[in-house]
């Protein structure tokens, strides 16, 4: 959905006869490739980056804003914002650095805007025994089962440390990118990163100790 609304953005801009296709055949090149592309009046090329990053974009807003609609308008905006920004793009950063910020800062925007803040409920910590357990029980559930109930948890952690958690684990951006993309010091990226790991590894074994138990009849 958002490719397709991106692209009908984008075709307002066609200046040639450049097709979508054409591009999407040839999307094994360089980010860099498909930015000089559009910087140079071939603004179809801006759907293969859109193909390329809107999965990735529409997680990470999504954990923070916690709402599908919502998170779907902003991710939107986000291409359309980073579409009419490139030609600002020095490539200091990766494109996908450059573009989670625009996210993050969008999403930050949405969540004043509606004025709410998501308050995590209490939680407890964790040892790192109790981690271990956590991690072994999570080996007993099948991918797809396990990966919604990462999910569900990563939901329940606040904005800003459901995004750090999103950048750092799965998306694999490492500490320094997420300081250029969340605009905090390297020290307190680490710390989130620390405590939200184990605020997610306490809620993980609320919602799966108890039902590897009852499955296999006996306490893991």
């Amino acid at each position: 959905m958002i490719k397709k609304i991106i692209v009908l953005f984008i075709s307002i801009y066609v200046t040639d006869n450049y097709l979508v296709s054409s591009y999407e055949r040839m999307n094994h090149q360089s980010d860099q490739y498909y930015i000089t592309q559009v910087l140079e009046g071939k603004v179809n090329a801006f759907s293969v980056l859109v193909e390329r990053y809107q999965g990735l974009v529409y997680t990470v807003v999504y954990r923070m804003l916690k709402n599908k609609e919502q998170a779907e308008e902003v991710a939107q905006d986000s291409f359309i914002k980073a579409f009419k920004s490139l030609s600002k793009y020095r490539g200091d950063a990766k494109f996908s650095t450059w573009l989670y910020t625009i996210a993050y800062r969008k999403s930050l925007d949405a969540i004043k805007v509606s004025k709410r803040m998501i308050t995590s409920e209490l939680i407890e910590e964790v040892s790192e025994g109790e981690i271990e357990r956590v991690s072994d029980a999570l080996n007993y559930l099948q991918e797809k089962e396990r990966k919604k109930i990462i999910s569900d948890s990563i939901l329940k952690l606040p904005e800003e440390e459901a995004a750090i958690v999103t950048l750092y684990y799965f998306e694999e951006k490492s500490v320094k990118e997420i300081v250029e993309i969340v605009g905090l010091t390297a020290d307190n990226v680490k710390i989130k990163l620390y405590r939200s790991r184990k605020k997610l590894y306490s809620i993980l074994g609320q919602h799966i100790l108890p039902e590897i138990s009852n499955k296999n009849g006996r306490a893991i």
